[in-house]
């Protein structure tokens, strides 16, 4: 183990920063596709909520994996073969995109809940004083559903770090497609696996801390 820490620690722990990475820009863009669906699930339009329902529907429906299969390999062919366009995606573009769209599944669900755990009142009382829709949304019942989410985001955070071992198929340089090159290059398996499960629990750890350091901030305001 010390070998391995000596030899390729910093390859491992430039990994590390890699998944971390994908998984900010992968968070980042599941918030704004979980904003657009999980409104339009809680607008009082047929319409809009089976739209954001189909979204949800289908992207929870299809495992990860075949997501980013299809993404990183389906969809340059489809547009090549449809379109006669010359598409690449690069391992991170298509990690990307896979992780938003998984994850921005999933937060569009913790959004739809958080607005509709805010008192109807609130909305109610923001139309009587003149306030349209939307800025009585993003005045009055975003801010007061963002509060409840925000545990659940980080929660979010977590699982989506998590799922990036699952690009290492796409050969995305993160901790388990290099922890492979790893073992690959030194025989020693066992070793290398137990590194990488204590770098993923204590990063994973910290976050599950600063989840519940949040959520009890947040409670102690709302008394």
């Amino acid at each position: 183990m010390a070998r391995i820490m000596t030899d390729y620690g910093p390859l491992l722990l430039r990994a590390m920063g890699q998944t971390c990475l994908l998984a900010l820009w992968g968070l980042f863009f599941a918030c704004i596709l979980g904003m657009f669906f999980g409104l339009l699930s809680v607008l009082k339009n047929k319409a809009c909520n089976l739209i954001a329902q189909l979204f949800v529907d289908i992207i929870r429906g299809v495992p990860m994996i075949v997501l980013a299969y299809f993404i990183y390999f389906g969809v340059p062919y489809g547009l090549n073969t449809l379109a006669g366009a010359k598409v690449t995606l690069s391992a991170l573009q298509a990690g990307t995109i896979c992780l938003a769209l998984n994850c921005g599944a999933y937060m569009a669900e913790i959004i739809r809940a958080g607005i509709q755990s805010v008192d109807i009142g609130q909305m109610e009382a923001a139309r009587s004083l003149g306030l349209p829709y939307w800025r009585a949304m993003q005045r009055v019942v975003l801010p007061q559903a963002i509060r409840t989410m925000i545990p659940s985001i980080i929660n979010q955070f977590i699982i989506t770090l998590k799922d990036t071992s699952i690009l290492s198929v796409i050969g995305f340089p993160e901790l388990v497609n290099t922890a492979k090159n790893v073992v690959a290059n030194t025989f020693m398996s066992f070793q290398t696996w137990i590194i990488v499960a204590i770098m993923y629990l204590i990063v994973i750890t910290a976050l599950a801390k600063l989840a519940k350091v949040l959520e009890r901030r947040l409670n102690r305001g709302r008394a």
